[in-house]
C-alpha cells in the first residue's frame, strides 16, 4: 500500500472525500502483515471513531481494492481479508487459529498450467495459498 500521503491524493483523484474515519482505516492497513478482515479494520476504526458505520468500511477497503492499493482473498466461506501488500506473494494460513503468513517464494517455475488454460487464457496472475498448522496450535 502506498504511503498515507500519496494514497490520500490517489483516492482524491478519483473524487473520494477524505475524512478522519477513512484515514484511520489508511493508518489500520498501513504496514499490516496480519490480513485483516473488514470486521477487524471496523473494530479498531470504532475504537477511535464510535460513530464510524460498517459501510463506510467496506466501501472504503472496496474502493482500495479496485484502486489496486490492497489486495482481497478469502480463506473460508465466512470473510474477506486484505492485504495492503500488493506485491506478488503467497499466504500460509493456520487451518486451527485462521492467522494468516506471507510466503515470498516464485513458485512459477514449478506450476504447470492445464493444455487449455495457455491455449485460450491470459493468465495475469497466481496466488497459492498453504492450509498447516502453526507452530502454536500444533
Amino acid at each position: 500500500m502506498e504511503t498515507i500521503e500519496k494514497l490520500t491524493k490517489t483516492l482524491r483523484s478519483h473524487g473520494m472525500k477524505i475524512t478522519p474515519q477513512r484515514l484511520m482505516i489508511f493508518k489500520v492497513l498501513e504496514n499490516n502483515t496480519s490480513h485483516p478482515s473488514a470486521e477487524d479494520v471496523y473494530k479498531r476504526v470504532k475504537k477511535v471513531y464510535p460513530a464510524v458505520s460498517f459501510t463506510t468500511i467496506y466501501k472504503t477497503l472496496e474502493t482500495l481494492r479496485k484502486l489496486g492499493e490492497i489486495r482481497e482473498f478469502a480463506i473460508d466461506d465466512d470473510r474477506k481479508h486484505y492485504d495492503p501488500n500488493t506485491e506478488i506473494h503467497h499466504h500460509a494460513i493456520c487451518s486451527a487459529c485462521k492467522k494468516i503468513l506471507d510466503v515470498f517464494e516464485d513458485f512459477s517455475p514449478h506450476v504447470k498450467l492445464p493444455d487449455f488454460i495457455e491455449k485460450d487464457y491470459t493468465v495475469s496472475g497466481f496466488q497459492i495459498s498453504f492450509f498447516v498448522t502453526c507452530k502454536e496450535c500444533n
